[in-house]
């Protein structure tokens, strides 16, 4: 393809030159490869692909297993004689159609509950604190609530023992020279309600660093004019928070309330270690009962059987969570 342009030459009279466009490539010089858009496409999933596996192989494989172990009659005798014997349903029979099951659910629905609400109630106030504070005090703040979170569970379960203690405790000691001198050598670990109590102190204690400092960074994120703009409008203080805090915040005190009904309902170590589920066994959640049961008393087939059943009952409360948070959505719509 030629085109003609015109030009002057040095005696002033025009003249016609032809200049030659490239020609399209045609099969023999076109770009080899694929096209940029289906790499694009692809490369997303290939970076993906390293922690999927890692997940199948860490995650997948163990429930696979204990599924699996779940239909099995396995105890120390199997174990030594390297016997497999399969039951079908039995484990499952065995432990829904005993009582104490599903005390141990409504125990641990409820556990879950006063703790998730306790934690969310002072993470918040906490991380609106942060949001008002100066930056000296912010960060003094910060830092304790960093180094509660950091703490060991074991370390931290360890000490609230110390301080709960019936004779050395420092709790009952200040209570006695506060003039509650009848706890003055109070068993903490004796009844049902006052180890929840305990327990509960200690869960609370080290999840409000998680959610307040969430919530804070939460109330970052929130344009400066709109509080201008209420302040303008007359709106107080509770106005503003109702009608430009909160609907910011909604997303993320949705998000960490997901994610802290799950890590209270599967605490594990901070029950154990406190008194092993007593006193009597009454302060159970299913994740300690599937482990007295399995590992506590060799019945593993019955162990894991619970433990599977666990994971059915928080996706049965997670799901339920969620179906509520997307109708709530769907209305403000």
């Amino acid at each position: 393809m030629s085109v003609q342009t015109e030009s002057t030459d040095t005696a002033g009279e025009p003249a016609v030159r032809k200049t030659r466009m490239p020609a399209p490539p045609t099969g023999e010089n076109r770009p080899s490869g694929p096209p940029s858009g289906r790499r694009g496409a692809v490369t997303p999933y290939l970076l993906l692909l390293p922690a999927l596996l890692a997940t199948l192989v860490l995650l997948g494989w163990p429930l696979v297993k204990n599924g699996m172990l779940s239909f099995q009659n396995l105890n120390p005798r199997q174990l030594i004689q390297h016997l497999t014997e399969w039951n079908g349903v039995e484990n499952y029979k065995e432990v829904l159609t005993g009582s104490d099951f599903w005390h141990v659910v409504e125990r641990s629905v409820i556990f879950t509950a006063a703790n998730v609400v306790l934690i969310m109630v002072f993470g918040t106030l906490i991380g609106l604190l942060l949001a008002r504070l100066g930056k000296k005090m912010r960060l003094l703040l910060m830092l304790g609530l960093v180094l509660a979170w950091a703490m060991p569970v074991i370390a931290a379960t360890t000490v609230y023992q110390w301080l709960f203690a019936q004779r050395f405790g420092v709790v009952n000691w200040v209570l006695d020279k506060l003039g509650w001198h009848s706890m003055a050598d109070y068993n903490w670990f004796g009844s049902q309600f006052s180890t929840f109590s305990v327990i509960t102190l200690l869960i609370v204690w080290g999840s409000i660093p998680f959610v307040a400092i969430n919530l804070y960074a939460a109330t970052t994120t929130i344009p400066r004019e709109l509080y201008e703009a209420a302040s303008l409008d007359g709106a107080g203080a509770w106005k503003s928070f109702t009608s430009v805090t909160f609907p910011f915040l909604r997303p993320f005190l949705y998000a960490t309330t997901f994610l802290e009904v799950i890590w209270v309902f599967k605490a594990f170590p901070q029950i154990f270690a406190i008194n092993e589920g007593g006193p009597d066994r009454r302060t159970e959640t299913l994740p300690v009962y599937a482990f007295v049961e399995g590992v506590g008393n060799q019945h593993f087939g019955v162990g894991a059987a619970i433990s599977f059943l666990t994971i059915l009952v928080l996706l049965v409360i997670t799901s339920y969570y969620l179906r509520m948070v997307l109708k709530q959505e769907e209305d403000e719509l």
